[in-house]
């Protein structure tokens, strides 16, 4: 019976180190059914205690021991300890709303509007890597740039007076300018490249301002700036505050209902874990999805939050891009994407408790 538990243990082992290098990072539930059809009923007996082993041996990837950490941690609200008291709702109205969703976006990926989108973000894929950084330090908000020459050959549009240029480097130059699309004015623009973010129906201002208040009270910064007409939002680490974990910034430009539907997809980024945990396990640490699962998982959070509050938004289009094989790739969770839809809609209809630092936690 020993040698049996062993090698049961051994095939589990390999199997987690083997998941910790994937793009593949589910929650505790869904790891824990994965493994039980796998590997039987008797891998819930050994499976934290195979978890600590691999983190006391170093055996797994950087992305991997953060993840599994997250798991293993009581203070986490999703935590492996919750997944065996089998502490989950019914997915029943997540897994039917997902399935629409990518019904549609499967539709519009076959659509005119969408193959003139993806035809106009084709042509600007002749810069490098370093060149964008050069961009995106100079124009955080850029979303598509060209030269002067290229905006009037490849797309028939002209700079505006006065328009501010970036510069790159250029093969046999020092220098090249290059201008944003806000500095362009001509040929018409896919009419779905600048919709993307918009969300439209029943609206209360007071959404909004919950969601504002309680994003604070886990110490997210939200700002409201001017940004590129590409650029409806983004989520990153606040470098600047050292009070605050996380900042949103979300382009001011919007409607209150659109900013709503953009801040619920960046915030999602983050309570999904996508830029990796905090020291407080507010979020978990799931920074090893793929861009598509990345953005598939976000764009449906806000999905299922305009759907549960009578909103209209974009996502399909938005998602179709992101679908793999007309499909959701196999990293998506839907467990994580019912549990932060659930967490988003308390925040945005109400008030919260702000949560415990870990210092605070006994």
């Amino acid at each position: 019976m020993d040698e049996q538990n062993e090698a049961l243990k051994q095939k589990v082992k390999h199997y987690l180190i083997d998941l910790s290098e994937t793009y593949k990072q589910p929650s505790g539930i869904e790891l824990l059914e994965e493994l039980e059809k796998k590997f039987g009923w008797k891998v819930r007996l050994e499976l934290c205690a195979i978890i600590d082993e691999l983190l006391q041996q170093k055996l797994l990837t950087r992305n991997g021991t953060a993840y599994f950490e997250t798991l293993l941690d009581p203070n986490y609200e999703y935590c492996l300890e919750r997944a065996y008291r089998n502490d989950i709702e019914d997915e029943r109205f997540f897994i039917s709303t997902l399935d629409i969703l990518v019904q549609e976006g499967q539709k519009y990926k076959y659509s005119s509007e969408f193959k003139e989108m993806i035809d106009f973000m084709a042509r600007f894929k002749r810069y490098s890597p370093y060149n964008n950084m050069l961009v995106k330090i100079q124009n955080p908000s850029c979303g598509f740039y060209a030269s002067q020459h290229d905006w009037a050959t490849r797309f028939q549009r002209q700079i505006k007076e006065d328009a501010t240029p970036m510069l790159i480097l250029a093969p046999m130059h020092p220098v090249m300018l290059v201008y944003d699309l806000d500095s362009t004015e001509g040929r018409e623009l896919p009419k779905h490249l600048l919709d993307f973010a918009h969300f439209n129906g029943a609206w209360e201002p007071k959404w909004l301002e919950n969601l504002v208040e309680n994003a604070n009270r886990y110490l997210i910064r939200i700002n409201f700036q001017k940004h590129s007409s590409s650029m409806a939002g983004f989520a990153t680490i606040d470098r600047v505050n050292n009070a605050n974990k996380m900042r949103i910034s979300i382009n001011k430009e919007l409607d209150e209902p659109s900013r709503f539907g953009v801040l619920c997809h960046e915030l999602a980024h983050i309570l999904l874990g996508h830029l990796g945990s905090d020291q407080d396990r507010w979020w978990p640490s799931r920074i090893n999805l793929n861009h598509n699962s990345v953005e598939i998982e976000a764009e449906a959070v806000a999905h299922i939050l305009a759907q549960r509050l009578g909103l209209r938004g974009s996502s399909a289009a938005y998602i179709s891009s992101h679908l793999y094989n007309d499909k959701l790739p196999d990293g998506v969770s839907i467990d994580y994407i019912a549990k932060i839809a659930g967490k988003i809609e308390e925040m945005t209809l109400g008030k919260i408790s702000a949560p415990k630092r870990r210092t605070q936690k006994k």
